[in-house]
């Protein structure tokens, strides 16, 4: 039996792999790391967006910042110290992947590790608007 969703109606075409993508990153949600998203517009339309991830206690070393199929994937991986002894541990050095999906068009600009936070700029230029004809043939 197949699966019906908002993508499955008739006037959506293409639109599969998009909905494979939002199951995937529904599956991946985590409150860990707390982030931020903050979104401006400059006067031509182009759109900027500030993506703050709250990562205190990893190294630059210990961070990924990745685009694939339209997925920045953020990764953070500490390694434990087997040598120090703690007397009370409340900081824990867990992993963490986080995900976003990204609309056509979006191009991730800049990482920056700063007190903590990495914030990763990206941008979405205004796109042109595209209008054609079609030409009909006669069969």
């Amino acid at each position: 039996m197949s699966r019906i969703s908002v993508f499955s109606a008739p006037f959506l075409l293409g639109f599969d792999s998009f909905e494979e993508r939002i199951d995937r990153l529904a599956r991946a949600a985590d409150g860990y790391p707390p982030y931020n998203i903050e979104r401006s517009q400059d006067a031509d339309g182009a759109e900027t967006f500030l993506v703050s991830i709250a990562v205190a206690g990893f190294a630059r070393s210990e961070l990924e910042v990745s685009v694939e199929d339209n997925q920045l994937q953020v990764r953070g991986r500490q390694k434990d110290e087997p040598e120090r002894d703690y007397l009370h541990r409340g900081i824990a050095s867990r992993q963490f992947q986080r995900n976003f999906l990204l609309a056509d068009g979006m191009e991730v600009k800049d990482a920056t590790l700063d007190h903590g936070m990495l914030v990763i700029t990206l941008e979405r230029p205004r796109a042109p608007r595209i209008a054609r004809n079609i030409d009909i043939r006669s069969a």
